[in-house]
């Protein structure tokens, strides 16, 4: 049954309409279940990191993975998405250490190794709610409901098997390569890390013969 488009309803009622129905019809699970027996094509969402707001620009990386998820859809394939958490990294750490006062390595040991991690736990799902509301308000499916998270021990355990079938499998190789340090943290950093703040400076403690 065709219905008759309202020109004159707004923009953002005409989402909420849909999102309703969809929610009502319960449409992104229908999606997957009525294509049982279809090949599988499985999208595991590389994980935001829920201990910061969300913006703009997880929009845009959130509406092209749908696309792609749709596409696969609409194509008869059996679209398994599953959403996830990244519950490790720097970021993280340092959002712990600034609500604690607290700076670097050996301040985070006089605190406490263990309560700083569980603080770093609690703090990953601050912005969960958030997260979710955006997520259904831009019609992003993926199922939220049963995400993977890293810092589950049945997350890293599968990490950790991966390392060995690859090592087993004679894939697994020792490299060298120059990677940023920070002497605060005593880590190396990744490249998203550096991204995060990195700038060239001199360092006028050096002799001139030095430079």
């Amino acid at each position: 049954m065709m219905r008759r488009v309202d020109v004159k309803e707004r923009a953002r009622a005409r989402e909420q309409r849909v999102l309703e129905l969809w929610n009502k019809e319960d449409t992104f699970r229908k999606s997957i279940t009525n294509r049982e027996g279809r090949p599988n094509f499985v999208f595991y969402e590389g994980p935001p990191t829920a201990n910061g707001k969300p913006h703009i620009g997880h929009v845009l990386g959130r509406v092209i993975k749908d696309f792609v998820s749709r596409y696969k859809t609409m194509s008869g394939y059996r679209v398994v998405r599953k959403a996830g958490w990244d519950t490790h990294g720097l970021p993280v750490e340092l959002g712990v250490e600034k609500q604690l006062g607290i700076s670097g390595k050996q301040e985070i040991e006089n605190y406490g190794v263990e309560p700083f991690i569980k603080k770093c736990k609690e703090s990953v799902f601050e912005y969960e709610r958030q997260w979710r509301e955006l997520t259904e308000a831009i019609a992003y499916w993926t199922d939220l409901d049963d995400p993977y998270i890293t810092l589950k021990n049945e997350y890293i355990e599968s990490v950790w098997n991966i390392l060995a079938t690859i090592h087993d499998k004679g894939l697994l190789y020792r490299g060298h390569r120059v990677s940023p340090y920070c002497p605060d943290c005593q880590t190396t950093l990744s490249s998203h890390e550096v991204a995060q703040g990195y700038e060239d400076v001199k360092d006028l403690t050096l002799p001139p013969s030095s430079r």
